[in-house]
């Protein structure tokens, strides 16, 4: 009985760290912008889908909200942070919507079956990325108002998202393979 518990905690330990190592790569995609047609491009996004394929829902979500808890605390872990603030004042402001998206497309994408299907896999990725864009939209309507969210909230960023959802597409496989391994 004692040998189980102390692999429970040892399995326990690795996801801890695991998570703390994963909200790094996510602060570090959400502060390095990528010259991209019509506006720069973060990796923040494919690194939440990343996350959540290789971790499962229930490690995905955990390290995801672990790095919303960052934030909340004053870590400049978002984009655009401290320039534009942090902590609380920062969350509850106009990206809020995008973060809490995080956590969905987190679970959705940990909580996918994906397979040797591309076609299947990418719109499940088109899936838990619209997620995203949805929670980001429906917050960010109280900043600039309904009918100029869609093209200051979606639409510039909508080719840099097909461009890491493809990506994503192709590395499925490889990223399953790492997971067994």
């Amino acid at each position: 009985m004692e040998s189980i518990k102390n692999l429970k905690e040892v399995s326990h330990l690795k996801n801890l760290i695991l998570a703390i190592f994963a909200t790094a790569i996510l602060a570090i995609s959400a502060k390095i912008k990528i010259p991209f047609y019509p506006v720069p491009m973060t990796m923040q996004t494919f690194v939440v889908l990343f996350i959540g394929i290789y971790f499962g829902w229930k490690l995905g979500l955990f390290t995801v909200g672990l790095y919303l808890a960052e934030g909340l605390v004053g870590l400049p872990v978002f984009a655009g942070t401290p320039e534009k603030g942090l902590g609380l004042a920062y969350f509850i402001g106009p990206t809020m919507g995008y973060l809490i998206g995080f956590l969905i497309a987190a679970f959705l994408t940990g909580f996918f079956n994906f397979g040797k299907n591309y076609i299947l896999n990418f719109l499940k990725l088109t899936l838990a990325v619209s997620t995203i864009y949805i929670f980001g939209i429906l917050w960010l309507a109280k900043f600039t108002g309904w009918e100029k969210v869609f093209i200051v909230g979606a639409q510039p960023f909508l080719l840099a998202e097909l461009f890491k959802i493809l990506i994503l597409t192709i590395l499925v496989p490889k990223i399953l393979k790492l997971r067994k391994s």
